[in-house]
């Protein structure tokens, strides 16, 4: 296909989603009688008329429509393979704002935001912490990263960690203390650290699995918290167990800091996505931090947040 007959397609693809050779004109720089020229162009080269014209609006015929059912993806997958491009040279300028619980914050973005930084100097990320897991969209940010689970519908999502585990800890003091328990129904003679979501009075119930299948228990304990990070720095200091995903108490179980407990109940989830509205509204500076963050994901791992 010669660039001719690529303006072509590209000028009919515009006016069939403007309905306007005025505005479709507008936007691809030209007069609107040369638009028209063109489309008399290509509609003699395929023998379709693909426009219905009249005094007041323009729509698809048949022929017309079904070209565009067969264009659009193609030049959706155009699009984006040139707006890849671009977002590797580090041109992509703008304000992404990003909604993300903290654990997502401390294992896969805190630990590169100065990579990230230097690779994008015109990108400027606004993050917003939300362990209440509020609607993403409808707060006014561009994208949220969220678990499979709680992921919103009619979005684009991007995978960025493996699956992972819920894990109930405590530390070796407290545990020679307390003793160990060997089933989840041992929690309530034990010292447990609630988690409140900030936008409610109830109590996280600790999910865990089984045999017949995922079950949720209350627990009881000397306080309860809303911050994901308050939490494990209660654990840590000994309190109570706590219930928290496995990647945020890693590397202090490496360290021996925490024990992990009832591993065979340990319930299991999907893994982080990135999810936004649309692939082919994707602003370039969003484009850019998706890829840095799935390309980084696949090269290292999720990073331990100390």
């Amino acid at each position: 296909m010669g660039g001719g007959e690529f303006a072509e397609l590209r000028a009919f693809m515009m006016i069939a989603e403007t309905r306007s050779f005025r505005e479709a004109a507008g936007r691809l720089g030209v007069t609107p009688s040369a638009l028209s020229r063109t489309i008399k162009r290509l509609e003699g080269r395929l023998g379709h008329r693909l426009l219905n014209r009249t005094t007041r609006s323009v729509s698809p015929t048949e022929a017309g429509q079904l070209l565009y059912a067969r264009l659009l993806p193609a030049v959706a997958s155009l699009e984006e393979a040139v707006d890849d491009t671009l977002a590797r040279r580090g041109d992509a300028t703008g304000t992404v704002r990003l909604n993300l619980p903290r654990l997502a914050a401390e294992v896969l973005l805190m630990p590169r935001l100065a990579e990230f930084a230097a690779l994008h100097p015109g990108i400027h990320l606004d993050i917003v912490l939300d362990d209440a897991l509020s609607d993403v969209i409808g707060s006014g940010s561009d994208a949220g990263i969220r678990p499979q689970e709680m992921l919103e519908k009619d979005m684009i999502a991007v995978r960025l960690t493996p699956p992972f585990r819920n894990t109930v800890v405590g530390t070796p003091g407290y545990l020679a203390k307390h003793g160990v328990p060997q089933s989840p129904q041992d929690l309530k003679r034990h010292l447990c650290i609630n988690y409140r979501w900030a936008d409610s009075r109830q109590p996280y119930r600790w999910p865990f699995g089984g045999p017949d299948g995922p079950f949720e228990i209350n627990v009881e304990g000397p306080f309860s918290v809303n911050d994901t990070g308050l939490l494990k720095e209660a654990a840590l200091s000994g309190t109570g167990l706590a219930c928290l995903s496995e990647p945020m108490v890693a590397l202090h179980v490496v360290r021996g800091e925490l024990v992990e407990v009832l591993e065979p109940w340990s319930k299991r989830y999907a893994g982080f996505f990135l999810y936004h509205p649309s692939r082919r509204q994707t602003p370039p500076a969003l484009r850019a931090l998706i890829m840095f963050l799935t390309e980084s994901q696949a090269s290292r791992g999720p990073a331990a947040p100390g």
